[in-house]
């Protein structure tokens, strides 16, 4: 059964694709800047019979043409079994998409994150055939948000800090900062973080004192009418973004955009119709190229 903690981790990803990015500038990681950012589908069983589900996979489109395939994996204790599941997904998405992997795990304990992080070598000793080298954040490296202004700047992360952070002796001065962040965005948004922290936190002492900083009835995050309104306001996100992202790459490759163009990709709300879009936008001659299916 998934925990409330191992849907939050992922669902930051979900919320906001560029967390990732950004932590990784605060970690000096060499990753390009990503102009496009799209969910894939995160099912990976083949025909039968065994079910594998990936928790969030993500298309990361970088400035230079290239792209890679995100998977993010939330994990929260050590388990034997889990690398072969790993070097599983890796090796399915590539040869599914034909685009380089990239394995993410994200844990809440020093012990768990030093153990994900270990090179596992699959083969014979005398000749390995493959190794699985994941890239893990956890309280060893995500950085610690204690100020209210760097935690506003950056809501996202400055959530998976607290979340990675929750048996932290200092865990809470990083939830008084992030309680006081969400006071500066809009309601929607602070619920939503709001809600990701107190699952995150599960059963960990620091959850109290989560529920103290709120002080709002918490039980309205779990009611249909929030789960409702939650999920409408993140397909419109999802969509504005998208259509933030068509257009940007087009701008990157120096395609010029008629205002019609424009006006049709912003004004349009099916994310199925956007994502065509996106991946035309990295081929197409000229803006209009978008909304034209391309040949077999």
């Amino acid at each position: 059964m998934v925990s409330s903690s191992h849907e939050a981790m992922h669902r930051i990803f979900q919320e906001d694709p560029g967390v990732f990015a950004r932590t990784f500038r605060t970690l000096g990681l060499p990753f390009p800047e990503p102009v496009a950012v799209s969910l894939m589908p995160t099912d990976l069983t083949e025909i039968q019979p065994l079910e594998r589900r990936v928790d969030t996979l993500l298309r990361i489109d970088a400035a230079g043409g290239d792209s890679y395939l995100l998977a993010v994996e939330a994990q929260g204790k050590k388990d034997r079994g889990k690398p072969g599941s790993w070097a599983y997904y890796v090796a399915h998405l590539y040869a599914k998409y034909r685009l380089p992997p990239l394995l993410l795990v994200t844990c809440q304990d020093r012990s768990t994150a030093e153990w994900a992080a270990e090179t596992v070598v699959i083969g014979p000793t005398a000749w390995p055939t493959l190794s699985l080298r994941p890239l893990v954040l956890g309280p060893h490296n995500v950085p610690v948000f204690t100020d209210v202004d760097a935690a506003a700047r950056d809501i996202p992360l400055a959530t998976l800090s607290a979340i990675t952070h929750g048996k932290d002796p200092n865990a809470g001065a990083i939830l008084k900062a992030l309680a006081a962040a969400l006071q500066t965005v809009d309601e929607d948004t602070a619920m939503i973080f709001a809600e990701l922290t107190e699952l995150g936190l599960g059963s960990a002492p620091a959850s109290q004192i989560w529920r103290d900083l709120m002080s709002v009835d918490l039980s309205f995050f779990r009611s249909e009418t929030s789960q409702r309104l939650r999920s409408e306001g993140r397909a419109m996100g999802r969509a504005e973004g998208r259509a933030e992202d068509i257009l940007r790459i087009l701008s990157k490759r120096g395609i010029a955009v008629s205002e019609q163009v424009r006006e049709r990709v912003v004004s349009c709300s099916d994310l199925d119709v956007l994502s065509e879009w996106l991946d035309r936008s990295l081929t197409a001659g000229v803006g209009e190229d978008l909304f034209v299916a391309t040949k077999a």
